[in-house]
């Protein structure tokens, strides 16, 4: 936690009147801001998830107002929306944990999507976050002495008994302030490769991000393209359930096991990392790794040149951190394939010539970020990947704020949550309330 948050805190911990509750309450805005964009006193925040939350309630805490605008009907609307229904954390909850609060002492070491899900609405309530849902940014600029937010507001009601929602009205909102705070994430919108003859292809093509489970699937044969932590859990999946699964590996990858002797992979690499250099923690790392899953690449999975660690510090590619995807491989309940060449109607044709009939394909091709879309500033942002250009950057100018681009998973998601309310807070402390009333 930042300096300054951690002194609010160890001294409010002291008052039996202050709760996070009363902190809210203390900064209630009033929200939201008419048709003709007054200026609000306190940041602006996009994106209600983790990393939003996180900065929204740091901000709580150090007394500082704020609006949160989502463009969802709901927090972490990737979680509860875009995952399948096994997924766990992959790394200790204790690296999982946002600002000020930790996970229940009950949760297991690797929490599920829906105790994370849980512990997210305890969040919400613990610190009286109130999210202002359904506003989707359409563009946000600097105009030279505020930044500027123009939204579209959708009213929606369910429809098919929830399944689907049908628009009732659309309206325009415009807010303006001092500060902007990006929290959209890494993952806000899917990434859909282009294949040859993908469009001609008869059977069903999916995104992971709308895939659940293997249950519907059973007798079918599936192609899972990809083979990152979703491409290898996904196929896990289907094959639990029975599935004919079969997955592609275009590309290097490291795959780790997700414990050694009972030892987080990722615990243990911190550890390392202490007291040796990248290099060694690397070689340390892929021999253990080798004992534990042996050689990867007689199994179709090739190995990066450059070590996990170090790949990770300059690409910011994570390795992948097995649950059980390799065993099966091994066994033959999954088939690894290389790089696909082509799309036919009812078959897929490989780069080594060969040809397979499948009823399903499961596109675990990743995500990407939407900041290019709608952020009219391409200083800090770049409009390539929609990522600070600088690794690790969570501060531009003009009071702009990125939270939850590190690449660094939820431990980086609070890193700089805590670093931004903390930045905000000494400037709003300084100058004085008084000067940020809203006009």
């Amino acid at each position: 936690m930042g300096r300054r948050l951690a002194e609010m805190e160890g001294k409010r911990s002291h008052d039996p009147q202050y709760s996070p509750r009363s902190a809210a309450r203390a900064t209630a805005t009033g929200f939201p801001v008419g048709a003709h964009g007054e200026v609000f006193a306190g940041p602006l925040i996009i994106g209600a998830g983790p990393a939003g939350l996180s900065v929204a309630a740091c901000l709580t805490m150090g007394g500082v107002p704020y609006a949160l605008l989502e463009r969802h009907g709901c927090i972490a609307s990737l979680w509860r929306h875009r995952t399948y229904r096994r997924l766990c954390l992959h790394l200790p909850k204790r690296y999982c944990e946002l600002p000020l609060m930790p996970f229940p002492a009950s949760y297991p070491e690797y929490p599920t999507r829906e105790q994370f899900l849980d512990y997210l609405e305890e969040y919400l309530r613990t610190f009286g976050i109130r999210p202002f849902f359904r506003q989707e940014v359409v563009s946000a600029e600097f105009d030279g002495e505020l930044w500027c937010v123009r939204t579209k507001e959708v009213v929606a009601a369910a429809i098919d008994g929830g399944q689907q929602e049908a628009v009732l009205s659309t309206a325009t909102r415009e807010y303006r302030s001092k500060w902007l705070v990006v929290a959209t994430g890494e993952n806000a919108e899917p990434v859909l490769p282009e294949i040859d003859g993908l469009d001609g292809f008869k059977g069903q093509v999916m995104h992971s991000c709308d895939y659940r489970s293997g249950e519907p699937y059973q007798g079918s044969k599936v192609l899972v393209v990809g083979c990152g932590n979703s491409g290898m859990e996904v196929s896990l999946d289907l094959s639990n359930h029975n599935v004919h699964t079969s997955m592609v590996v275009r590309d290097t990858v490291h795959v780790l096991p997700r414990e050694i002797m009972g030892l987080s992979t990722f615990r243990l690499s911190l550890w390392l990392l202490m007291c040796l250099s990248v290099q060694t923690v690397d070689r340390l790392l892929l021999l253990l790794a080798w004992f534990v899953l042996g050689d990867t690449a007689r199994l179709g999975i090739p190995r990066p040149s450059i070590g996990p660690m170090e790949l990770k510090k300059v690409c910011g590619k994570t390795p992948v951190l097995d649950v059980g995807t390799i065993a099966k491989i091994k066994s033959g309940d999954i088939k690894v394939l290389p790089g696909i060449h082509s799309f036919h109607e009812h078959s897929v044709e490989f780069t080594d010539g060969k040809t397979e009939d499948f009823d399903v394909v499961i596109l675990a091709t990743g995500y990407k970020s939407n900041v290019p879309y709608w952020l009219k500033e391409n200083d800090f942002f770049s409009e390539k990947d929609g990522f600070p250009r600088k690794p690790n950057e969570w501060k531009g100018k003009n009071g702009l704020y990125a939270a939850g681009f590190s690449r660094r998973g939820l431990l980086g998601v609070s890193i700089d949550a805590t670093k931004i309310a903390d930045d905000i807070a000494q400037y709003w402390n300084d100058i004085g309330y008084e000067k940020h009333k809203t006009k």
